[in-house]
């Protein structure tokens, strides 16, 4: 049960400093990932002058390892030792699910800046969780439609076997009118030989594959199917396969492939524009779509915490203000549904040679408008 506000003086409940605890991946092989959240949240701090509503920021990073085990007792920690007001980050729908439950007992607030299980956009939605990405079916929905009005009628699937891969491949699925021919679940996250997959791939002869593979893992797909000859003759589909990490290694591998995000660095909004240019300024490198959701999450905490005027005791006030989400995005105009994930366009980008060694992703296409996940109507919120 949430604390309920007591009646007073609102300035003397404002809180005087605003802790925050983000949970993320800061070793390891998929830790570019982490550092691009964490550089992207600290970006907004910055613009924000370090403070939200007025009253002085401390964030505590922790590094989850990409171990559902360690997220957890990281999680614990924050709640327990740190007393945070606010609990973010989470890459990895396996360590966000291992660790939500200790922050919602806690009557916490937890914004999720990747992660976006269907387990917690259902049944299991809940005032106390926020999605500042998307939910996982989101983009491989889009998929699964962009290979519709490509005209794909057999299709091969092959994604890791975990929480996010599940809800990838159903994803596909809701929406792809052709034939799945085959699907293979990998295991997660210590596969990167796909030899076995690919063959299978040859033997099915299948007119599109779809692939969902982050990190690492998506660069070692590329890298062997294309040795494999097949590239030419059997386009790839994919989503969180292909990123501004990921991209610097798979160069010419991943182009003329088609990939969905709900987000690219050109997007026509100011505050994306000011996002992309002052982190390329300050960090000398392109943003992620992990960056972009992590910069979104920290000005919709600062929004609450305004709208609150600090004051955090007041938990049906913080949800609401939340809810409101009065912020201004990188994604253009922002707003939750009733499961408070995003209601939002995705979209096709392509990846393209900008020179000889530098390489960028760009927009081509809106593939769903104005997308609401299709677990929200469990959702009984």
């Amino acid at each position: 049960m949430a604390v309920p506000f007591m009646a007073g003086d609102a300035a003397a409940q404002a809180a005087k400093k605003i802790k925050i605890g983000f949970v993320t991946t800061l070793s390891g092989p998929n830790a570019a990932y982490g550092r691009d959240m964490q550089n992207a949240f600290n970006l907004a701090l910055d613009h924000l002058g370090k403070k939200m509503g007025g009253v002085p920021v401390e964030v505590i990073y922790e590094d989850d390892e990409q171990k559902p085990e360690v997220g957890k007792q990281k999680t614990e920690k924050l709640l327990q030792r740190d007393k945070v007001d606010f609990v973010a980050g989470y890459i990895w729908s396996n360590v966000l699910l291992a660790s939500y439950k200790p922050v919602l007992d806690a009557d916490t607030f937890l914004i999720s800046t990747n992660a976006g299980p269907s387990q917690l956009a259902g049944e299991g939605c809940s005032p106390y969780f926020f999605a500042a990405s998307w939910q996982n079916d989101q983009n491989h929905m889009a998929v699964g439609e962009l290979l519709n009005q490509k005209g794909i009628k057999k299709l091969y699937m092959v994604a890791p076997n975990y929480a996010a891969g599940v809800d990838g491949t159903n994803g596909v699925k809701s929406l792809f009118k052709g034939q799945v021919i085959g699907q293979d679940m990998t295991k997660w996250p210590d596969q990167l030989d796909f030899s076995g997959e690919i063959s299978k791939i040859r033997a099915a002869k299948p007119e599109a594959v779809y692939v969902f593979f982050p990190g690492r893992a998506g660069v070692q797909f590329f890298q062997q199917y294309s040795q494999a000859g097949l590239k030419k003759d059997i386009p790839v589909y994919s989503a969180f396969t292909i990123d501004a990490v990921t991209l610097k290694l798979q160069k010419d591998l991943v182009l003329d492939t088609y990939l969905t995000s709900t987000w690219g660095t050109d997007l026509p909004y100011a505050a994306n524009t000011k996002f992309v240019t002052d982190y390329k300024k300050k960090y000398n490198e392109t943003p992620a779509f992990y960056g972009a959701q992590s910069y979104d999450a920290a000005n919709l905490i600062a929004s609450a915490v305004a709208a609150t005027k600090g004051n955090l005791k007041d938990k049906k006030a913080v949800g609401a203000a939340l809810k409101a989400a009065k912020f201004d995005s990188v994604r253009g105009p922002f707003k939750f549904g009733n499961n408070n994930f995003p209601i939002q366009n995705v979209y096709q980008q392509e990846a393209y040679k900008v020179s000889d060694t530098e390489y960028d992703l760009r927009t081509v296409s809106t593939v769903l408008t104005a997308h609401t996940d299709p677990h929200a109507a469990k959702c009984k919120m």
